[in-house]
């Protein structure tokens, strides 16, 4: 009998294993989550890829968005006379299909990207043709984002139901936000709506891979000082035209750290860390600190740091965030001589950033780009990056 009732057992159990088996799920391939570049056309029939450019004229509305009302008000440091400096237009999320097609420029191991994104065109969509460099910064709440859109990876964006709003004067994919922390610095000042953050769920839903990464494929415009100043520097006035220079991927040329910064307009010299006076501590909110981004007490605004050319007749801020890996690294004397290769980017507001050419930087996605030739092996002189240590004097250049 006791055989008899194991047997039935069996034979109960055998159609549940065997559903139980044909409901695991198929192993991911590469077409599940990449799309051929032949393919692109396929997934776009139902609308439009735009050039960016063609883009940002077609979705900015008017100079004051679409999203401004008696009951949504911009943040107090929009206007700038009468340009809106932070601004939003709700794309609409039903139609035709409104694509953007780009290669990740970013990559936030480094720690200055953090839950944004930049993509670079350098075709045009429409014709083939290679085209001068056009480039745009996506806002998204999504940590970790080179993990899932390493730099050099080609992507498609659905951006039906998305917005595109300025942030500081900074064109940017986005979504509306209302910030309303009375306790936030100058909280005054940013209480309101401003371009935020895509939440990461819609943007992956939004997002197809193209391809596989390539980072040789990025576009880096390769200027001297003088060449930046004379091109993109001078422009400041211009509130309207640097928007489309913004987020731009630049390789500078022959520059040094001057030791310096910039505080308010003027350079400032940084105090070299002393241990016995904890003069040039950049953990006790030193914004003089020779490193490249002291602590700014969790408040968050970027940093930056001079470099000079040859005679120091042209110079530029390199741009970091206290949270980047190398924050707290000595910058380099100005005996090392290379290049540095970033994200061009114009931040305004009217909360003292008129328009002005100390308002231009570069900022860096990894230490590795800054000073390449002065970090490798064969260097002569060799720099060595050297990260901060309380109690331990800075060593001397």
């Amino acid at each position: 009998m006791r055989k008899s009732i194991y047997t039935y057992a069996i034979l109960l159990a055998m159609p549940v294993i065997a559903l139980m088996t044909s409901c695991e799920p198929r192993a991911l391939t590469a077409e599940d989550v990449i799309v051929k570049p032949e393919s692109v056309s396929e997934w776009t029939s139902d609308g439009k890829v735009y050039n960016i450019n063609d883009f940002l004229d077609t979705f900015f509305t008017t100079e004051e968005g679409n999203f401004l009302s008696d009951t949504t008000q911009y943040r107090t440091r929009t206007k700038y006379g009468s340009l809106y400096l932070f601004s939003i237009d709700t794309i609409p999320s039903a139609g035709p299909g409104i694509y953007l097609r780009g290669r990740v420029a970013t990559d936030d191991y480094g720690g200055n990207y953090y839950k944004s994104l930049v993509i670079q065109q350098i075709t045009d969509w429409e014709t083939g043709d290679a085209i001068d460099q056009q480039c745009l910064r996506i806002s998204v709440d999504l940590g970790s984002a080179s993990g899932m859109f390493h730099q050099g990876q080609e992507i498609l964006i659905r951006c039906n139901g998305l917005s595109l709003g300025r942030y500081a004067n900074q064109p940017q994919l986005c979504v509306p936000s209302n910030n309303n922390n009375i306790y936030a610095s100058s909280a005054e000042q940013k209480v309101g709506w401003a371009p935020g953050r895509i939440p990461s769920a819609v943007f992956r839903n939004a997002v197809k891979l193209i391809g596989i990464a390539d980072k040789s494929k990025l576009v880096y415009e390769t200027l001297t000082l003088d060449e930046l100043h004379t091109k993109y520097l001078k422009k400041y006035s211009d509130v309207v035209g640097v928007r489309k220079d913004d987020a731009r991927l630049v390789k500078l040329t022959d520059v040094h750290f001057t030791g310096t910064c910039d505080n308010n307009g003027t350079e400032q010299a940084l105090e070299r860390y002393d241990p016995e006076t904890n003069k040039g501590n950049p953990e006790v909110k030193d914004s003089y600190a020779y490193v490249f981004a002291p602590t700014t007490g969790n408040i968050g605004f970027p940093q930056s740091r001079y470099v000079a050319n040859d005679g120091k007749t042209k110079k530029v801020l390199i741009g970091a965030s206290e949270y980047a890996r190398y924050a707290y690294y000595y910058i380099p004397s100005s005996k090392y001589v290379g290049s540095i290769t970033g994200i061009l980017g114009f931040y305004m507001d009217n909360g003292g950033y008129a328009p002005k050419e100390s308002n231009w930087s570069i900022t860096p996605c990894l230490l590795s780009d800054i000073l390449p030739e002065c970090q490798a092996e064969t260097a002569n002189p060799k720099w060595t990056p050297t990260e901060w240590k309380y109690g331990v004097a800075q060593p001397e250049d």
